[in-house]
């Protein structure tokens, strides 16, 4: 705290009781009877010095201390890559550098009944990527499904059933709609990837509690997002028509992958364990064209559930 100034002075005025340096008396004061107008003037310059101090060595410390990442916001930037079967906007927010050569593609909802993981992509607004690394954030991919609280858009397709890898005619839950790409929200999804092809997409789900161990996708990097979130692996059958099957395979060396979540809403200590995760992912990633080689797990791969 900083020192109090004595409530008079030799000059015979009090500390709050002084006149401008134009003479005018400071409103709710009043000199005192025995002071001098020279006298007054002296002290006033004095006090307004006193002031002043504190307040030109508070900011210059100010200036001088080094900015952290986290005192300034990281850019961000909205697009809007399609529309929904109900008109809604499908947007992506993308944060860090926009000349990056490394994108990470990380959507929080495909299936309405399924909305954990919009939790981490909020929270990855609020953290600068690595050098080098641009966050493409999707919260909803299916934005009719995740206002009416159902798995399917409002058609009742289930979007993750509805890519051309292996696609086929489904009924029931996992209505897979009358051919492949007929919804609007799969084809935004598809010309997302089409354009940026991310180095590592990472897709939200609920509630099996596993990192889905995807074939053609880097395994490396799959078990280090297990480990630092602290999940458990598995390796499941492949599905029909799922996103991170077409694009694994379309785009050989780039990783897609499941995040199975738990049930119900995340903890905010889980929260931040799995924004730890995509940010580990974006240091360790290759940029593309790259010269370091990954291990990819195929359909034969040794890997277990566990």
């Amino acid at each position: 705290m900083w020192p109090v100034p004595p409530r008079s002075h030799p000059s015979g005025v009090a500390a709050d009781d002084i006149r401008s340096a134009n003479g005018d008396i400071v409103p709710g004061s009043r000199p005192h009877p025995a002071a001098r107008d020279g006298g007054t003037i002296r002290h006033a310059l004095r006090v307004r010095t006193w002031l002043a101090v504190p307040i030109v060595a508070l900011t210059l410390l100010t200036a001088a201390a080094p900015a952290r990442a986290s005192d300034s916001p990281p850019p961000l930037r909205g697009e809007v890559i399609g529309r929904s079967v109900q008109d809604r906007p499908i947007r992506v927010v993308r944060v860090g550098d926009p000349d990056a050569r490394r994108k990470v593609l990380v959507v929080g909802c495909i299936h309405g009944t399924e909305p954990a993981g919009l939790a981490i992509t909020r929270a990855l607004r609020r953290i600068a990527p690595p050098a080098g690394v641009q966050l493409l954030l999707l919260d909803r991919i299916n934005p009719d499904g995740c206002a009416a609280g159902t798995r399917g858009n409002a058609r009742g397709v289930d979007l993750n059933r509805n890519f051309p890898r292996a696609w086929r005619p489904l009924d029931g839950v996992f209505e897979s709609g009358p051919r492949a790409l007929s919804e609007p929200e799969s084809r935004a999804a598809r010309a997302l990837i089409r354009r940026e092809r991310p180095s590592v997409s990472i897709w939200y789900h609920q509630a099996l509690n596993w990192v889905d161990l995807q074939p053609g996708s880097n395994l490396r990097l799959m078990r280090m997002y297990a480990r630092v979130s602290g999940m458990r692996t598995a390796v499941t059958p492949p599905l029909p028509g799922t996103v991170v099957r077409w694009t694994a395979h379309t785009y050989p060396g780039r990783t897609a992958f499941v995040v199975e979540l738990p049930a119900g809403r995340l903890s905010p200590a889980a929260v931040f364990h799995h924004r730890r995760a995509v940010l580990a992912l974006a240091r360790a990633v290759r940029a593309p064209g790259g010269a370091r080689t990954a291990r990819h797990l195929s359909p034969a791969s040794p890997a277990r559930r566990r």
